[in-house]
């Protein structure tokens, strides 16, 4: 029995991972599959027998093959990629909800000569947002009625519209149970009709007669928000910076197609569950650094007292001011900023000795250079590198033993232990990682799409480097398979020497210089806190940054991943694209994507914009800028939207259907074994069951 035989019963699963149906290989063994004879026939009987029991007569995979033949000929659903989210969880369930700006052009294609601009903006906000929504028309509308009746119609013609590119058995799956019926009547039946017209106006009129018209809106609602995006792609970094990543989380695991490229920022936090303490040093430090402690402790349960009791007993007479919180919303009081900051430098100093344990216990990590406490001079508080002195901007260590500088105080101990326990028992946390684990991989290649977080290690020549990863070389997309394998095994692995090295080597992906997820020598955090010297802040970036725009570079990429298609893309995220000073989006003549225009408010002021969102639909692919969002109550409110700007990268002479992408590819594949299937019954190979 074939694997390509074997496709169809794992298709759903399959293409979660990382299929390359896009590759000219299989689309040849798609597009040139031999006739159907009896003798391989007879040669699939196994697996034939296995589809039979799910197919048990002819009229059952005839009914089948008439069924994927006709959505082989649907427009192909629209796909929807964000990058670098880093907590902001507003901007990420406002552009959710508004699909990158989709659901107003559906709206305005409707109904951009009939209703005024104002009309046009109070229409999306009650998409986007219902309930709220409603409770302020109430306030202002003298005839509810009235504006139940018109907005009922209005919202079942968008409705019709979105859910127009899927069969009817999806549509009907994304219905909710209590308005299935009606809503199934509603959007199958033509207002133009006037044999149907009294029906609807009937089915309408009865259901705001019963009082259940906000229910019903707020479910035609939400369907149109479900229908207008078929897949999501989150192309790393939903972790840390801003406030909400336990929401966005949240979203994601009851999201209803989505899949996750894992970014530096999710790997740190997947190392901190798994049980890594470097790991855990640095999710801490990073949430200390933006204010961010709510979602350690309210959205994870995480137990921050014992490092805030710490804190305040070691560093009473340390005034931490290099260690205040930036509090990008401005809402930490003195005290509150005291404390944290005090928290901050803590965990800080901790991760430093952490980190240079775990480096002088893997010397295959060639990370000797980021030892730097046994390069200070405590007495004078000089950091000494290569013979050069620099004054430290802060001298005092109350915790740090001059004569053992890495070496973990016994309190210091203490506290990494119970903080340990805190992050491995977190129930949320858990179920999140589940989440990213199940829904995510180091890279996906999805319909002629390659998509990475970050980079793909590079000689300065433009070749594949080599990694060495436990005496082995791996390059290319056999490095990434790898290192995805470890991050598997370091969470899910039973206690072993290889779950240890992979335990310890997920910590080496949030900063080492050959990991895919960096893209950089080195991680100059201590530089930045403790000197004022631009010269060691300096973070070089890999070959990889300094070569992705060069075409034939990423054309060779793509080919590592069995894409060759003159269409084929490269989308990532990761280093924001600074629009201030002129960088684009668009590189290597359209070959790779950078989507990470600053979603984080934090990278904001360097972006000039709020983010790149990419949109890919059946009549092409648009790139959409974003301008920084104001707030939820101003959208519902106001109804300000984020300004967004299209900007079109490709556009399809014919509409691209469902026949034309990677799950086609996986449908004909299963009308192929269903022929079969009727040619082992018409050949009496096996018996009709009723």
């Amino acid at each position: 029995m074939t694997d390509k035989l074997l496709l169809p019963l794992f298709a759903t699963h399959y293409t979660k991972k990382n299929a390359t149906f896009g590759s000219p290989k299989m689309e040849l063994i798609m597009d040139k599959r031999p006739p159907i004879t009896p003798e391989m026939v007879y040669n699939d009987l196994r697996y034939l027998q296995l589809l039979a029991t799910k197919f048990p007569t002819i009229s059952d995979a005839c009914t089948e093959i008439i069924n994927l033949e006709a959505i082989l000929n649907l427009p192909k659903g629209t796909e929807h990629f964000l990058t670098d989210l880093h907590g902001e969880y507003e901007a990420f369930l406002h552009v959710l909800k508004n699909a990158s700006g989709s659901v107003r052009r559906k709206v305005v294609e409707i109904f951009g000569q009939t209703l005024r601009e104002s009309e046009l903006k109070e229409l999306c906000t009650l998409i986007y947002y219902p309930e709220q929504k409603l409770e302020l028309i109430k306030n202002e509308e003298k005839d509810m009625e009235d504006w139940y009746r018109i907005t009922m119609h209005q919202l079942i013609r968008v409705c019709q519209n979105v859910s127009s590119k899927y069969t009817r058995s999806k549509v009907h799956k994304a219905l909710p149970p209590e308005y299935a019926y009606i809503l199934k009547e509603l959007l199958h039946e033509s207002q133009i009709d006037p044999n149907k017209q009294a029906y609807i106006n009937a089915i309408i009129t009865s259901i705001i007669s019963t009082g259940r018209a906000d229910e019903c809106i707020s479910a035609i609602c939400n369907l149109i928000q479900r229908l207008t995006i078929d897949t999501l792609h989150i192309v790393g970094d939903i972790f840390d910076r801003g406030p909400g990543a336990e929401i966005i989380m949240d979203k994601l695991c009851s999201y209803h197609d989505f899949d996750i490229q894992w970014g530096n920022h999710d790997i740190l936090w997947m190392g901190a569950a798994s049980g890594n303490d470097s790991c855990i040093a640095n999710v801490i430090r990073m949430s200390m650094r933006y204010g961010n402690h709510a979602t350690l402790e309210d959205g994870y349960g995480i137990n921050l007292v014992p490092l805030a009791t710490f804190a305040i007993e070691h560093y009473k007479d340390d005034p931490c001011t290099l260690f205040m919180p930036k509090d990008l919303e401005c809402s930490l009081d003195d005290k509150t900023r005291r404390l944290l900051a005090q928290m901050h430098k803590a965990i800080t100093i901790i991760q430093f000795k952490l980190e240079s344990q775990l480096i002088l216990s893997h010397p295959d990590f060639k990370m000797d250079d980021r030892l730097l406490l046994d390069k200070i001079d405590y007495n004078r508080g000089v950091l000494i590198i290569n013979g050069k002195e620099y004054e430290l901007t802060d001298k005092m260590f109350p915790t740090i033993d001059p004569q053992d500088p890495f070496a973990l105080s016994p309190d210091e101990k203490e506290l990494v232990t119970r903080l340990h326990h805190s992050f491995v028992n977190s129930e949320k946390l858990r179920k999140h990682m589940r989440c990213l684990f199940s829904y995510g991989s180091m890279y996906l290649v999805r319909n002629n799409n390659l998509l990475y977080h970050a980079s793909i290690p590079l000689n300065d020549d433009g070749t594949f480097k080599e990694v060495s990863i436990q005496g082995r070389e791996y390059k290319g997309k056999a490095l990434l398979d790898k290192i995805d394998q470890l991050i598997r095994l370091a969470y899910f692995g039973v206690d072993s020497e290889n779950k240890k090295y992979a335990l310890d080597y997920i910590w080496y992906l949030w900063c080492g210089a050959d990991a895919p997820s960096f893209g950089k020598d080195k991680m100059a955090t201590f530089e930045r806190y403790f000197t004022d010297s631009k010269e060691l802040w300096k973070e070089q970036k890999s070959a990889y940054y300094r070569l992705n725009d060069e075409r034939k570079v990423c054309e060779m990429i793509l080919a590592e991943f069995g894409l060759t298609d003159r269409h084929a893309h490269i989308i990532n995220g990761h280093v924001p694209v600074k629009t201030l000073k002129g960088e684009k989006p668009v590189k290597a003549d359209g070959k790779l994507l950078v989507i990470d225009g600053g979603f984080s408010k934090a990278y904001q002021p360097e972006t000039g914009i709020a983010g790149y969102t990419l949109i890919f639909h059946s009549r092409g692919l648009e790139l959409i800028q974003h301008e920084p969002f104001e707030s939820t109550q101003k959208a519902i409110e106001d109804g300000i939207d984020i300004i967004s700007t299209n900007i079109l990268l490709e556009l399809s002479q014919q509409r691209m259907m469902v026949r034309d992408t990677d799950i086609g590819r996986e449908l004909e594949d299963q009308i192929y074994n269903l022929n079969k299937l009727l040619a082992a019954y018409r050949n009496g190979f096996i018996q009709e069951k009723s």
